[in-house]
């Protein structure tokens, strides 16, 4: 009976992470004590739980039945083990966080040693992807979002505002001229993130309103590192956060362009998973971020006009 509790995260997490690797890369061990654990819990229960093949991993009807009872043991554990924390009152054990790729990369990874060194029993995994993941699904505690939340049973804290603006390089604008408006716009080659929620469309606050507009050129890609090497390159014209271009607006690397027509203000927030007892980890590290990163103007915003 004491191997069956001991496999039941095991099994949890194999289920979640539809991998037996996966699985042992977020428990933190390997593949092997993975199958093992579950083997033990088959042979105990005396029924297969799962269905496994080269290509495909599935649950039986009785892995299934067993699947509901298990995910919901663990939840109660955690619950016990954050209402622990909580009156214990230190941020401890492991945080697992889910960032998008260069946010994460320019503005989360270089705070993270100043927080391990304010909290030093609290340990990091941090998952660096611009796919919005299923935090509870994905084993993850907290998660930093960027733009219009979808509806959902998250608790979400803003961090810190969302300023987008079109920019190019002047060497482009030098080759192709300056557009003013949407009609001239219209003739420029304009570069698409792939990944951008709002669609293809690109909208606008304009003089008259809000305006839609739909760029045309020969670039995407799901990377925004990616668009500002192509913007500095001279390769066209572009929306793009001022997390990533602030600087490079500053040193007049790029060029802000068409100021009368303001992209829709959005914001930086972390989500979790709603709790009746927050972690200490969890609710330390949003506090760090907002403290690091809040305020109407974060340090990376270039003065607005």
């Amino acid at each position: 009976m004491q191997d069956n509790f001991a496999a039941i995260p095991v099994f949890v997490a194999v289920v979640e992470c539809e991998s037996f690797s996966a699985a042992a890369r977020r428990l933190g061990i390997t593949k092997s004590a993975v199958s093992k654990r579950i083997a033990q819990l088959e042979n105990s229960l005396g029924v297969q739980l799962l269905q496994r093949t080269t290509r495909s991993l599935s649950l039986t009807e009785a892995g299934e039945q067993y699947f509901g009872y298990a995910r919901n043991a663990c939840a109660v554990a955690r619950e016990g083990e954050d209402a622990v924390t909580r009156l214990q009152g230190q941020p401890q054990g492991c945080l697992r966080i889910s960032v998008p790729m260069v946010f994460g990369r320019l503005h989360v990874a270089p705070l993270i040693p100043r927080f391990l060194a304010a909290c030093p029993d609290v340990e990091i995994t941090m998952m660096m992807d611009d796919q919005v993941v299923d935090l509870v699904d994905g084993g993850f505690d907290l998660a930093i979002r960027i733009g219009q939340l979808a509806d959902s049973s998250l608790i979400a804290r803003r961090i810190a505002p969302c300023h987008s603006l079109l920019c190019a390089a002047p060497a482009y604008l030098a080759c192709y001229g300056t557009p003013t408006d949407l009609e001239q716009l219209s003739r420029h080659n304009c570069l698409f993130y792939s990944y951008f929620r709002g669609g293809s469309e690109w909208q606008f606050e304009g003089p008259t309103g809000r305006v839609r507009f739909q760029p045309r050129g020969n670039y995407q890609v799901n990377n925004s590192e990616a668009l500002r090497e192509a913007l500095l390159a001279g390769m066209g014209i572009c929306q793009m956060p001022t997390f990533i271009v602030g600087d490079d607006i500053a040193q007049g690397r790029l060029i802000e362009l068409m100021p009368a027509y303001r992209l829709p203000a959005h914001a930086i927030y972390a989500v979790y998973p709603q709790r009746k007892y927050l972690p200490a980890k969890v609710s330390a590290f949003v506090d760090f971020l907002l403290a690091q990163l809040g305020g109407d103007q974060p340090y990376w915003d270039v003065p607005r006009q």
